[in-house]
């Protein structure tokens, strides 16, 4: 087991990731968390790593990327005392937005912020749950910074490093709990 935490953590995550074939079409092998999220004192174990890897004083706000970044994003502003900001699908956000269109590994999709997310140079800590192609991260960083806010750090439960999203990320640094 590797992740950027170490092989404990990285077992602990593994430990509770189910494999979901052919979700959500032919072909693609679902990474199932929501085992991971609803065991409390693994999920508890996950945000304090998250939370000691970074240290509270290195951001101001937390960005989670729709839908399972969410679940990260609150935990994590909660234990630190931060705001939290949620990266939406296309049309969820009801005023100005910034969007940013992106590949998925089986489609297209689009993300939204709104436009007064983050103050000027405000420190953004983004977290989700797969890093797979880089896609989606992508479009959530380069949304942070479109709004203001300036990217303190990128955090992922799992990468597909097969996919080759940390490397289509360039020098943007990328923090996962469990890489495979």
């Amino acid at each position: 087991m590797r992740g950027d935490s170490g092989p404990e953590v990285a077992r602990l995550v593994a430990g509770r990731v189910l494999d979901v074939p052919d979700f959500p079409k032919a072909g693609i092998v679902f990474k199932d968390l929501t085992p991971l999220f609803a065991d409390g004192a693994v999920f508890r174990q996950v945000v304090d790593g998250i939370v000691a890897h970074y240290g509270a004083d290195s951001f101001d706000v937390v960005a989670g990327i729709e839908a399972r970044g969410f679940v990260l994003a609150a935990a994590v502003a909660y234990a630190t005392g931060k705001g939290v900001v949620p990266v939406r699908k296309a049309g969820k956000l009801p005023r100005e937005v910034f969007a940013a269109s992106y590949a998925l590994e089986y489609g297209e999709a689009t993300l939204e912020v709104h436009r007064d997310s983050f103050a000027s140079g405000q420190r953004v800590l983004v977290l989700d749950d797969v890093l797979a192609t880089g896609g989606t991260a992508g479009a959530a960083l380069d949304l942070v910074e479109r709004a203001g806010g300036t990217v303190a750090g990128l955090t992922v439960v799992l990468e597909l490093g097969f996919l080759g999203g940390r490397e289509r990320l360039g020098a943007r640094g990328v923090h996962a709990l469990l890489t495979v």
